[in-house]
């Protein structure tokens, strides 16, 4: 999909996600000491506007600009950039680089995550959460095209030098008019090493 086919997606709904972070988001970063942060694909903003409001500088990247737009208007403690993270590149460094729910072709995705990792200050960490290929047989939504979801062993191949915090495959409860479903997402956590 395009920004065009994505602005189509938030125009046809009051909020496309959660007002509130991804619970992993929440669950694993809550706690971080505050500094400076950038959010991948960030969407509406949720995770970036969330981090923001615990003292983080957030920098917040979306191809969609109904998204950003939608970002905005609820948040003034954030940066916001229209611009394609597959060709966007900061002017400084992070303390922090989330990358939530973000899939892309092979070659694409390893280009986003490994300049991601080059953004990170010494110690910083980059966090990323995202739809497990396991999930389109065992678990629930997300999109059904294998070649666009993610596996640990694939997205730590791309980190070789990062200190692996956490790389599992984590459920996430969904609800549905069915009643609660459980959908499996990648969790990968690493930190650039500090120089010696």
């Amino acid at each position: 999909m395009n920004a065009v086919d994505w602005d189509e997606k938030y125009q046809a709904a009051d909020r496309l996600w959660s007002a509130g972070p991804n619970m992993f988001v929440a669950d694993r970063l809550g706690n971080l000491p505050a500094g400076a942060g950038l959010d991948l694909a960030s969407g509406e903003g949720r995770n970036a506007i969330w981090l923001a409001e615990r003292g983080w500088e957030m920098t917040a990247v979306d191809f969609s600009e109904v998204a950003v737009e939608r970002g905005r208007a609820v948040s003034d403690r954030v940066e916001w950039e229209v611009a394609d993270v597959r060709e966007w590149r900061p002017d400084r460094v992070f303390d922090l680089v989330v990358i939530a729910y973000l899939h892309l072709v092979e070659q694409e995705m390893r280009e986003v995550v490994t300049r991601a990792a080059s953004w990170l200050e010494g110690g910083g960490e980059l966090f990323m959460i995202g739809h497990d290929r396991s999930n389109i047989e065992r678990g629930h939504g997300g999109p059904q095209v294998s070649e666009i979801l993610w596996e640990t062993d694939l997205l730590r191949s791309w980190i070789e030098g990062m200190v692996v915090v956490e790389s599992q495959v984590v459920r996430r409860p969904v609800d549905t008019p069915e009643g609660s479903k459980v959908a499996r997402d990648t969790l990968v956590r690493a930190r650039q090493p500090v120089d010696s």
